[in-house]
């Protein structure tokens, strides 16, 4: 049986279904689009589960996330005589899922499936669309998930893991399956992705905000301020592997060469993903998850204080970022993005645990806290107020208005 999540309150209204941890949201892929999880082996029993409102839960907790593209990955492993629904369930299940959910469903990855699923497979093809079907692969290892998706950030069940070792077990004396992960190798000196904040800093002459980070911001404030949906679209997946190739390497980039003002949003994701550490750091996590905690006039004047004990590279790049993010929201007339959309995007890319993924239940705090930063940017990253180690970064910034040229842009193009 699943481990209750200790964040999930008795008053949410499909405790009876949640409870069991069937469905989780687990961070973003490596496109910048949010993961659902649905394993099977946490499903009890048919007649303690009511079928119908496992239905209504998956449609409750898609709606917070289907108006940007999402990735589901299924395990199937688990799934049992005893507790696997009907088929007739299954087929109003899908019929029950209208256009708004299948369209911005980019990728249905299924992991350890089994001959009974391709069979049920072929029963309901007739039923579902050509272009929906193109979404969906089939994974027999989790090695091979692990080529579109960060896996030690999936909330990755123990049987399905032992499972995985099961099947790989069974092939002892094979070579392993393919994968296309390459051997860790020394960043290089111009490296934009997975390396640290302080890597970044020693490599571009002490300027504390990361080329990359300056790059995009200034590219999407000059360009993308009323572009309607602004990251919560995903580019082409070619695309940002091409820019984010260029840029490690330190070769130029003009993002007007591309046509789509979503490559810059998606890149800038990628690269707060792909920190080490998050930004907000593991250290702060805990007292991030408290804030639903605290009353609500109290809030700002908290926020202020957690973010008083981040290293001060941390809070100085946080604070650039989040002075954009308030520009962002200060549009949503005309991009529709509100501080509130722009958390539930952005709260995953900037803290995340150190061991295992943020459970469904954290997203509330988390999300509560990122969008108190880009609501209140102005109270909570003022420099009045309590003494505090940060008054400095006013200018360690280069100043929050129209970013100044960094050194370590001197290379790179922004029209």
């Amino acid at each position: 049986m699943a481990s209750q999540d200790a964040t999930l309150s008795p008053s949410h209204p499909y405790y009876d279904v949640a409870r069991h941890g069937i469905l989780q949201v687990a961070g973003n892929d490596r496109f910048g689009r949010r993961i659902v999880t649905f394993s099977c082996c946490r499903m009890p029993p048919s007649h303690e589960l009511n079928h119908q409102r496992l239905l209504e839960y998956l449609k409750y907790t898609l709606d917070q996330h289907v108006d940007c593209d999402y990735t589901v990955v299924y395990f199937h492993h688990g799934l049992t005589s005893s507790n696997k629904p009907s088929l007739g369930w299954l087929q109003s299940a899908y019929k029950g899922f209208d256009r708004r959910y299948k369209k911005n469903l980019k990728a249905l990855y299924v992991v350890h499936p089994t001959s009974f699923l391709k069979v049920l497979w072929n029963i309901f093809k007739p039923l579902i669309s050509h272009k929906f079907g193109k979404k969906v692969t089939y994974f027999s290892y989790l090695s091979e998930l692990h080529e579109h998706l960060q896996c030690d950030q999936l909330p990755i069940p123990p049987e399905v893991l032992r499972h995985d070792e099961q099947l790989r077990s069974l092939h002892r004396g094979q070579p392993p399956p393919a994968t296309k992960t390459p051997p860790p190798r020394p960043p290089l000196p111009t490296q934009q992705f997975g390396v640290s904040l302080q890597y970044l800093k020693e490599k571009n002459q002490g300027e504390l905000i990361p080329p990359v980070l300056r790059l995009t911001v200034t590219y999407l404030r000059e360009k993308g301020l009323h572009t309607e949906g602004l990251f919560r679209r995903s580019a082409s997946a070619p695309t940002v592997r091409q820019v984010q190739r260029l840029l490690d390497q330190g070769k130029p980039v003009n993002f007007d060469d591309y046509g789509d003002i979503h490559v810059p949003a998606v890149i800038l994701k990628t690269f707060l993903r792909e920190l080490p550490q998050p930004l907000l750091t593991f250290e702060a996590y805990e007292q991030i998850l408290g804030i639903t905690g605290v009353e609500s006039s109290l809030r700002v004047t908290r926020c202020r204080q957690i973010l008083q004990s981040l290293p001060e590279h941390n809070y100085a790049v946080l604070r650039y970022l989040v002075a954009f993010l308030h520009e962002v929201s200060q549009e949503s007339l005309l991009n529709k993005m509100t501080s509130s959309n722009l958390a539930c995007i952005f709260g995953l890319n900037l803290i995340w645990p150190s061991q295992g993924a943020a459970s469904l239940g954290a997203l509330v705090p988390l999300n509560l806290f990122t969008e108190l930063l880009i609501e209140y940017y102005e109270k909570i990253f003022s420099t009045q107020g309590p003494p505090g180690e940060h008054g400095p970064f006013a200018r360690g910034c280069g100043g929050l208005g129209a970013p100044q040229a960094s050194p370590g842009l001197s290379h790179l193009r922004v029209p």
